[in-house]
């Protein structure tokens, strides 16, 4: 699916901004047909945003089930002939959408688009009411998984993951054309040999009229540097200027069709990188040299927003990430706005794509939500739950494979991985993300109760991720301790596995301005030492490829004992201050180049 652009055959606009809203507290919107009239109450709710936040309300906070949004669009005269297309960049976690009376689409996940062809049900130059109702709650079957339950107070949604159950339109919303006959989807892969450059693509197209494909590969300065015709080919030149991290060099496949009047019907203009990434016994190797990750697990997550993309806050964290030198991060626990992966591919910086799998542990079920059960059972997370994850991780890969910025794919965040059941369930998803993408390591990151003696499943993946609490979750305020065992772990893993390792997560919750002189737990002083514990261990084995801490900026969680106002194991707060800790990172990774 490709993201809207203008271009000399196509138009989009944006549905941005203040849409009528209503919370359906009673559940009754679907069977009183809310989306025919104008939605009740008076509230209106930008986007993108979350909705939870927005309002002094605990029923808006707190709510399970769904909520509506509502806008009047005009479709532009001029489209008249265009195939003209609604799109929905997020609906977290699910969505039906009606044009008028017309249902026009439905879709199950939360992080990834879903548009509707409204070609034969809207009319140029007229008026349409857009409605799309969104809900929030989830079950056993969803990605991520959660359960419902009922108390005397109302529904209450219990979830295994920590970071809060964010919900709405969170990104942004389009309206645009394409001619009848039109490309609907490009897949590129890169290679380099030398100062040779390929760039393999494939080209498919929508329609009934007879066409030919034309594909044209401008530098950055616009010049041309290959070209081919037909819808599957390669193109290969000289002199190369390679994607690198750092460097985000962008070529232009611009890619035609024409009919038999040698007429353009259709024209698209992908950004391409060129760059190979490979893995190399432990070694992990951009454009054939080694790499090592420094940088974080992200949310999106701010202030009032929530999960809502905001362009301003990606700028001033990309430049957070400059000034620390950082050279990369994970999307976790789901995929990123496209607006993040555009800007990383733009300006250099590497990224591990993720799933929304987060919380299929029992084990992080009975500390999160009290609640005890069997992660994979009949009755818990079964063959429907890993149908619905199977489509979650074909999406993702579906709209971020020509990304490359993006070099691994992460299945899961720490899942259970140490029965014969999570084997099972885990091995068909390995199996279908090499199909779909064999250019990119796929991995996953492993929970810290899954050792080398007990994990069933790494051996199926090309990188080892590992998620570390030394010196907080165990070995707390004893950094001593927490230093042998961990470097113990981690050898443990370089003797089971020829493997490149990165450490996705590892740090301590942190209150701001909480200073001690013996370094003790919660102060800027004990993060700021056990980070220095983790470098000094990870310095000491040659398999560590990679350091990204836990987390980049503090965020909203759950309510919980070990939560307060959210997690704090941010480097910097949740409105962006620095901690003692990133003036130390600092000096780490811009000592490293």
């Amino acid at each position: 699916m490709l993201r809207p652009r203008d271009t000399p055959t196509r138009e989009c606009t944006s549905l941005n901004g203040l849409w009528r809203f209503a919370v359906d507290a009673e559940g009754v919107g679907r069977a009183d047909g809310w989306w025919r009239h104008t939605l009740p109450g008076r509230r209106e709710a930008p986007v993108p945003a979350s909705y939870n936040d927005l309002f002094p309300d605990p029923a808006v906070h707190d709510h399970v089930g769904d909520v509506w949004y509502q806008r009047v669009i005009r479709i532009p005269g001029r489209w008249e002939g265009q195939r003209i297309v609604l799109r929905f960049d997020s609906a977290t976690h699910r969505a039906v959408v009606w044009v008028d009376d017309t249902e026009v689409a439905a879709h199950e996940g939360g992080y990834t688009p879903f548009e509707a062809d409204l070609t034969d049900l809207v009319e140029p130059g007229a008026e349409h009411r857009v409605t799309i109702v969104v809900d929030n709650t989830l079950s056993w079957q969803s990605i991520p998984p959660g359960y419902v339950e009922q108390t005397p107070d109302g529904p209450r949604q219990r979830y295994f993951h920590d970071f809060f159950n964010y919900a709405g339109l969170h990104r942004s919303v389009w309206l645009y054309t394409t001619p009848r006959t039109y490309i609907s989807d490009i897949t590129v892969f890169t290679r380099l040999a030398g100062s040779t450059g390929t760039v393999d693509y494939q080209i498919q197209a929508v329609g009934h009229e007879e066409h030919d494909v034309r594909v044209t590969l401008r530098d950055a300065d616009g010049a041309e540097v290959a070209r081919a015709t037909g819808s599957t080919g390669g193109l290969t030149f000289e002199d190369v200027h390679p994607w690198k991290p750092g460097e985000g060099y962008l070529y232009h496949l611009h890619a035609e069709l024409r009919n038999a009047d040698e007429e353009p019907t259709d024209a698209y203009t992908l950004q391409v990188g060129v760059r190979s990434v490979a893995v190399e016994g432990n070694r992990f190797l951009i454009n054939g040299e080694p790499f090592y990750f420094t940088g974080f697990g992200k949310h999106e997550d701010s202030p009032v927003r929530g999960k809502g993309h905001d362009d301003a806050f990606m700028v001033h964290d990309f430049a957070l990430l400059e000034w620390l030198g950082a050279n990369s991060f994970r999307t976790s626990h789901y995929p990123y706005a496209e607006e993040v992966l555009e800007y990383a591919d733009r300006h250099g910086i590497v990224v591990i794509g993720e799933t929304p799998a987060v919380g299929l542990n029992a084990e992080l079920g009975a500390t999160l939500a009290e609640a005890v059960f069997t992660t994979f059972s009949e009755f818990t997370i079964n063959s429907a739950t890993q149908d619905v994850h199977r489509q979650a991780l074909a999406e993702m890969i579906a709209r971020d494979k020509n990304h490359p910025s993006v070099v691994i794919w992460s299945i899961a965040n720490e899942p259970e991985s140490t029965t014969t059941a999570s084997r099972s369930y885990f091995e068909p998803l390995v199996d279908e993300a090499r199909r779909l993408d064999p250019s990119r390591p796929l991995a996953f990151a492993n929970f810290m109760s899954a050792t080398p003696d007990n994990d069933v499943i790494s051996g199926l993946f090309d990188v080892l991720m590992l998620n570390r609490y030394y010196g907080w979750y165990k070995n707390l305020a004893d950094l001593a301790a927490a230093e042998r065992n961990l470097e113990d772990e981690l050898r443990a893993w370089t003797r089971k596995h020829d493997k490149p390792i990165i450490m996705t997560e590892y740090g301590a919750d942190t209150l701001t301005g909480l200073r001690t002189i013996t370094p003790t737990p919660w102060t800027e002083d004990y993060q700021a030492a056990l980070l220095a514990m983790y470098h000094r261990v990870f310095d000491r084995i040659e398999a560590v490829v990679g350091e990204q801490i836990w987390n980049f900026a503090d965020f909203a969680t759950a309510p919980g004992l070990l939560r307060v106002d959210g997690n704090k194991k941010g480097v910097f707060t949740r409105d962006r201050r620095p901690k003692t800790s990133a003036w130390q990172l600092r000096e780490r990774w811009r000592a490293r180049g």
